[in-house]
């Protein structure tokens, strides 16, 4: 899982800086970077506050997060459209 991952991409799909995000959960912009790097695992409710902040659920974080071989035993068709709905979903609440 990559949770890292999946956050600057909803950070950046949301047009904000690491400094912003900091701001909005109260963390400094260096422990977004580790978070962001792979270098820090942060506490669930450190994910929940990201989450808040980028008006996304945590579950769209966690399947974002999620890495191809996770997802085994899930067909490939599923996958492709559960992806789709997320970026979708992900899209939908930038512009709401």
């Amino acid at each position: 899982m990559n949770l890292g991952k999946s956050i600057k991409l909803s950070r950046t799909n949301r047009g904000l800086s690491q400094d912003e995000l900091a701001k909005k959960i109260g963390k400094s912009v260096s422990y977004i970077s580790l978070i962001e790097q792979g270098k820090r695992d942060p506490a669930i409710s450190t994910v929940e506050e990201i989450a808040r902040a980028l008006g996304v659920p945590v579950s769209l974080l966690m399947f974002l997060a999620a890495e191809p071989g996770e997802l085994k035993g899930v067909p490939n068709d599923i996958r492709d459209k559960l992806a789709g709905v997320a970026f979708k979903l992900l899209n939908a609440k930038q512009r709401a």
